[in-house]
């Protein structure tokens, strides 16, 4: 049989449907720019995920946005228009989720989001139906915060966050919460992702002399506050949001974030689990993978919301695969159904299950008390 023959017989299988089309995932993340430490575990954790689902081939599609929202909107835009992707998977940062959002709805194009910020998927709209969260919600970390405040004595609080959504949502949803919980937050200060001082701003918390200082921010950038407050001689305690839950927040941060405390997802700690906490085993399967391929000590829990998208979607595809091909409205349409259909799911990160009416899924098993010790994320007993 000649060349042309061979192609005009694929082209007929095709046609006949014989042939079925690779799945293709779009994953946006900063590998550059300011949230690269956030990113970069990001894109790697990429390279662990399935080759194969369901018998489909799996092409992953990885840009960078450069910690910039106006290049994630480029980025959503080539994958959705140029290479037609079945699903998405980040990006990074707040700000370029919240950017993205229109597009992933108009697409209708389910999105594995690996941002903190709640916003995303609360309240639940006709936009926000197509978007799943695997970071556990602001309230959610919040809760275990505010619990360790209360036992420890903290009465008031001093709050300084990034002036974008991400700082800006955490002031929203803390804040109620404190005060019901009696807890007085007396300061309230914002700074940007690029700033390079925040000498002011830490001075006026110092006048305020809350009995802690709660910092909402993300990757490298979150270390200024706190290590300006240090410098200026504050001597109470010290909260971070789970936006600090990596090991290259502690290297960059080194003596001046010793002590820091945050309630972040368990894979950090997940040597000290209980035996039969189930999420101890997939937490450390994803740190042996990971650091096997990228280093001792080089795992960090963004890397493992990226990893735990990629169970989801293992779980789902399958189901959206009994009811259409990749590459179609149809298929897309499903493979959203059977992500709202999860139950159970267990991650490196939590427990996943989810309902129409909330797209993040996790409970408190998602979430531990942890301090900077001797150079380490440990748990707080």
């Amino acid at each position: 049989m000649n060349a042309s023959r061979l192609t005009l017989l694929a082209t007929l299988l095709c046609a006949a449907g014989f042939a079925q089309a690779d799945l293709k995932i779009g994953v946006i993340a900063s590998s550059t720019g300011v949230t690269a430490v956030v990113g970069m575990p990001q894109k790697n954790t990429v390279a662990l995920l399935p080759a194969e689902i369901g018998g489909q081939k799996v092409e992953y599609i990885v840009l960078d946005d450069a910690s910039d929202p106006t290049n994630a909107v480029t980025n959503v835009k080539k994958l959705l228009s140029e290479h037609k992707v079945d699903a998405l998977i980040g990006p990074t940062t707040t700000p370029a989720a919240l950017a993205m959002l229109d597009f992933v709805a108009e697409s209708k194009t389910p999105l594995i989001t690996t941002v903190g910020s709640s916003a995303l998927v609360q309240p639940m709209d006709d936009k926000k139906k197509w978007v799943f969260k695997t970071t556990q919600n602001d309230d959610l970390i919040a809760e275990a915060v505010i619990e360790h405040m209360t036992k420890t004595g903290v009465k008031t609080i001093g709050f300084i966050g990034f002036n974008d959504p991400y700082g800006e949502n955490w002031y929203k949803v803390f804040s109620p919460m404190a005060e019901k919980a009696g807890l007085k937050i007396i300061a309230n200060e914002r700074f940007t992702r690029t700033d390079q001082s925040v000498t002011g701003q830490a001075l006026k918390l110092l006048s305020a002399r809350p009995d802690a200082v709660f910092i909402a921010a993300t990757g490298g950038p979150a270390v200024l506050p706190q290590a300006t407050l240090l410098e200026k001689g504050y001597k109470g305690r010290i909260y971070q949001t789970h936006g600090v839950a990596t090991n290259d927040f502690i290297r960059l941060g080194g003596a001046r974030v010793e002590g820091t405390l945050m309630a972040g997802g368990p894979m950090l700690v997940a040597d000290g689990l209980p035996a039969n906490n189930p999420i101890k085993a997939v937490a450390q399967g994803y740190i042996k993978a990971y650091e096997a391929k990228y280093g001792a000590g080089s795992t960090s829990t963004f890397g493992a919301n990226t990893f735990d998208a990629g169970l989801l979607l293992g779980k789902a595809i399958p189901e959206a695969l009994k009811k259409a091909k990749p590459g179609t409205p149809e298929f897309r349409a499903a493979l959203r159904d059977a992500l709202e259909a999860t139950k159970e799911v267990v991650g490196a990160q939590g427990v996943f299950t989810m309902t129409p009416q909330n797209h993040n899924g996790m409970d408190a098993r998602a979430r531990v008390m942890m301090t900077v010790k001797g150079g380490k994320w440990m748990l707080v007993q």
